[in-house]
């Protein structure tokens, strides 16, 4: 292979990198659109997993009681409205 053959496969192939990288998606396109149901689904899930990252912290030491108690009741009452809101959607 002569230096020139190289110099050609070496612009061949960041030719086809620069494509590879930088080629337009069109999956965007066939995304299926969000309905509110989907979204508070995510975000049940979401409050799911902050609570169960709090109660570890707080076992492990990271929280004072008065925090943990305070911070749970926040998430604890967030995810009541959330769930009272998804039974209301999945009845209609």
């Amino acid at each position: 292979m002569t230096e020139t053959d190289g110099l050609i496969a070496g612009v061949l192939l960041l030719f086809a990198l620069f494509l590879y990288t930088f080629w337009p998606e069109n999956s965007f396109a066939s995304q299926k659109q969000k309905t509110r149901l989907d979204y508070l689904l995510e975000r049940k899930e979401q409050l799911y997993e902050n609570l169960r990252d709090l109660n570890f912290e707080y076992r492990a030491g990271k929280y004072p009681e008065e925090d943990f108690v305070s911070q749970r009741g926040l998430l604890e009452h967030e995810t009541a409205e959330l769930l009272a809101e998804i039974d209301h959607l999945q009845q209609v």
